[in-house]
């Protein structure tokens, strides 16, 4: 079992890097994830590097593949800088 992953991610980069922790987390490979969520490699790399648009469809078939769920809340107060550093 591995760890709670709860992390903010307000940009297409930020939901991106949370995507690629959690697949290393598993031990995947952007091709092994992406099997288990029926899409291409190259769209499990277009979707962790966040430069172009994913379809919220394949957003979700990946976060399932990863036993993760897509939450909704109100915007937190903080200031760009408390949001974690993705690199």
């Amino acid at each position: 079992m591995h760890a709670p992953m709860d992390q903010l991610a307000r940009t297409p980069k930020e939901i991106g890097a949370a995507i690629r922790r959690a697949r290393k987390l598993h031990g995947w490979s952007q091709s092994e994830l992406g099997h288990r969520a029926g899409l291409r490699q190259a769209t499990i790399s277009l979707i962790e590097t966040g430069d172009r648009p994913a379809k919220l469809d394949s957003i979700l078939a990946v976060l399932a593949a990863l036993d993760l769920e897509f939450t909704i809340g109100a915007r937190s107060k903080s200031a760009p800088s408390d949001v974690e550093a993705l690199s």
